[in-house]
């Protein structure tokens, strides 16, 4: 019986560094992660621990639309960079608009959300523990999803300007996973505070 060595070739196969910007935004992620999960620890840990002030059953409303559209933003997302891969302009920048819109649409929520809990319930940050770590959990997840929006309408901004080329597939790639960290961390945000915490 013959054996047939094994031979492979490095040069078939070589390894490549991987792109120093999605290196860096998983970094970020993690970074991100740990915080997210401090304060959603303090939220747990504080719930139903005030002594004053609405509980959450009493202010809180589901935001079913709002998660919708943040959540459907992760799809839009996927597909604007999938039409980029594919160089498709009109795709890329199409898809990209609608998760802009989604996004935005979430933020206006949110804002409404406040709005009312402010104005209507007379509920804010000071007014009991449960204020200071819904604002500050809500508020940490919305103040990432503004700097996610910043950052598609600024590329969604220069797809229009005929600005973005093949060049930039790894950035836009690694600005997607920002978003759909974000979309995940609402999950979570969404389950601990408006499902458990009610």
């Amino acid at each position: 019986m013959t054996t047939i060595p094994f031979t492979y070739d490095v040069k078939d196969d070589p390894w490549v560094l991987p792109y120093r910007g999605t290196v860096g935004m998983w970094c970020l992620i993690l970074a991100e992660s740990a915080m997210f999960l401090i304060f959603v620890v303090a939220y747990i840990f504080y719930l139903g621990k005030s002594l004053s002030g609405p509980t959450p059953k009493e202010v809180l409303k589901l935001p079913i639309f709002d998660t919708i559209c943040l959540l459907s933003s992760s799809l839009t997302i996927h597909l604007s960079v999938t039409q980029f891969q594919k160089s498709s302009r009109k795709g890329f920048i199409g898809w990209l608009a609608a998760t802009v819109l989604l996004g935005i649409i979430f933020l206006l929520g949110t804002a409404k959300e406040w709005n009312d809990l402010i104005f209507k319930h007379d509920f804010t940050i000071h007014t009991s523990l449960f204020g200071a770590t819904f604002y500050s959990l809500v508020g940490l997840h919305a103040t990432h999803v503004a700097i996610g929006l910043l950052m598609l309408s600024i590329v969604l901004v220069l797809g229009l300007l005929d600005k973005v080329g093949e060049e930039q597939t790894h950035r836009f790639h690694a600005l997607s996973m920002y978003w759909h960290f974000v979309d995940a961390v609402w999950v979570v945000v969404f389950l601990v505070v408006y499902v458990i915490g009610r």
